[in-house]
């Protein structure tokens, strides 16, 4: 009755959920990882201290950023150059913008430094200005801002001055000179000038470190990935018993051979069966003749 398991189409079949049940059961199990990871993070993050609270460094000895660095105190030393508005951006649930001024260190390189946070518009809204002179900075190191974090702003049509992302990548193109790939934010207000009205911008978590929306999208794709794989298989089992039936019914005669015979058969079927039409009709014919004559 399984016979037709091994016809060419059926290996087709077969082969198709041969490899597609384990593929999804890797990916699920992938995905499965993923968050089992962040949630790994998210607790030893939670364990350790603050970052904020350990001993400042030196801004070199802390790049690369990454998971362990990111908010850590930097210490940095130059002068203050161009300065940039970072519109959009919210503290304490109040719409504002970032104060970015670049600090240019000894090296020539300089380091995006947010000296602090106004509430309104940007450009409509007086700033203070920074610090004049060399100056030695602590902030809180950050890494560079991409597409996916939060109150970025990727339309660009910007007025000049402001900027959408703390990036390297976005201030190469404003100044002639090189930028770090990391930036600070100064954990309290400046001391002196107008710099006080300036509210300090508190350091964000490093990304993929925590349980965000992001993490429970991978708990989401782990649960669809095994579920395609049990609705292959669940087609693949009807598919087989919907066959199985049909080979069967032909076997008992409930259903005629040429109904589950490929097109090509099922014509030469219809021919034939038009000829025993036409020779069932001749035959009463003949009887009648006969009858007629015996009269």
């Amino acid at each position: 009755m399984y016979r037709f398991l091994l016809t060419p189409r059926w290996w087709g079949i077969n082969l198709f959920v041969v490899l597609a049940i384990p593929f999804c059961v890797f990916m699920g199990t992938w995905q499965l990882g993923r968050f089992e990871d962040r949630v790994q993070s998210h607790e030893q993050a939670e364990k350790a201290p603050d970052p904020s609270t350990r001993a400042a460094k030196p801004l070199d000895e802390l790049l690369p950023v990454d998971k362990v660095t990111s908010g850590r105190p930097a210490i940095a030393t130059g002068t203050y150059a161009d300065q940039f508005l970072v519109p959009g951006r919210e503290l304490d649930e109040r719409r504002g913008f970032y104060v970015l001024s670049l600090l240019r260190t000894e090296g020539g390189k300089a380091l995006p430094v947010v000296r602090g946070w106004l509430p309104g518009t940007a450009g409509s809204v007086p700033v203070p200005a920074a610090p004049q002179g060399e100056v030695t900075v602590t902030g809180d190191l950050q890494a560079s801002e991409n597409i996916h974090s939060d109150g970025v702003d990727t339309r660009g049509g910007l007025p000049a001055g402001q900027l959408g992302m703390i990036s390297a990548a976005s201030l190469v193109n404003l100044v002639d000179y090189d930028v770090y790939d990391a930036w600070v934010t100064l954990p309290e207000a400046e001391a002196g000038g107008a710099g006080g009205a300036l509210k300090p911008v508190p350091a964000a978590a490093p990304q993929g470190s925590g349980l965000d929306l992001k993490a429970f999208q991978n708990l989401g794709y782990t649960g669809e990935w095994f579920v395609f794989a049990g609705f292959v298989l669940f087609m693949w089992f009807r598919l087989v018993r919907r066959e199985a039936e049909a080979v069967r019914d032909v076997a008992l005669g409930l259903v005629p051979e040429s109904e589950e015979a490929p097109e090509g058969e099922k014509a030469d079927a219809g021919v034939a069966g038009a000829e025993k039409a036409e020779r069932a009709e001749a035959v009463p014919a003949s009887e009648t003749t006969k009858a007629a004559q015996g009269s």
